[in-house]
């Protein structure tokens, strides 16, 4: 049985018991029933494709160094999320996070076969909130110092420093794509950041 926003007390967020905003309620009540329509009908899964090609394919293609291969990686995802459809369930978040969780496990497969194909896009508005966090001054030599780093981090710490500091995603919205609770989210990002920072002493 279908478990959707309304049936949770007072339109509050599950685990958290946060209020859910009334534009994420309306998003979702029109998002729920355009999927559970999918579901009845497959062909009506194009609204959802039409909809979420863009951010996944631009969430996919941040991480890689060719836009072909993002293309045929953002493929296989809708491929998987259309066969995979009945077993998705409402959680209360946009069904994208969903799409992303997929594309992270898609990617994750690419780089144990080949990690040459692995980008790392850094601004600095991301490098200077990291360098905050890190409890490190945002010195000139700081962006030369993080680009020697970070490649050397496990894929999976270089994931989520990624979307949590140069895609700006919200704690809750990172824990759901990597299928952890909001908190443990948040207590692995401030662990590798403490790997980080004793990384930047090291190099000093």
């Amino acid at each position: 049985m279908l478990k959707s926003v309304y049936a949770i007390p007072k339109n509050r967020m599950p685990m958290t018991g946060e209020p859910i905003p009334e534009a994420i309620i309306r998003q979702l009540s029109g998002e729920e029933a355009e999927i559970d329509a999918a579901k009845e009908n497959p062909g009506l899964f194009s609204v959802l494709y039409s909809r979420y090609y863009e951010p996944v394919f631009r969430f996919i293609y941040q991480r890689l160094d060719s836009k072909d291969l993002a293309a045929d990686i953002c493929a296989q995802v809708f491929l998987k999320a259309m066969t995979h459809l009945q077993t998705y369930r409402h959680q209360g978040l946009p069904f994208v996070c969903w799409l992303y969780r997929i594309a992270g496990n898609e990617l994750k497969q690419l780089f144990r076969k080949n990690s040459r194909h692995r980008t790392i896009n850094i601004e600095t508005s991301g490098l200077q909130l990291l360098a905050s966090e890190a409890e490190e001054s945002y010195l000139d030599d700081y962006h030369d110092r993080m680009l020697s780093i970070l490649p050397d981090l496990p894929e999976d710490d270089l994931l989520l420093i990624e979307m949590r500091y140069f895609e700006k995603r919200p704690f809750k919205e990172i824990g759901e794509i990597l299928e952890i609770t909001e908190n443990n989210a948040k207590v692995k990002v401030y662990r590798i950041l403490d790997r980080i920072k004793k990384m930047l002493t090291a190099k000093n």
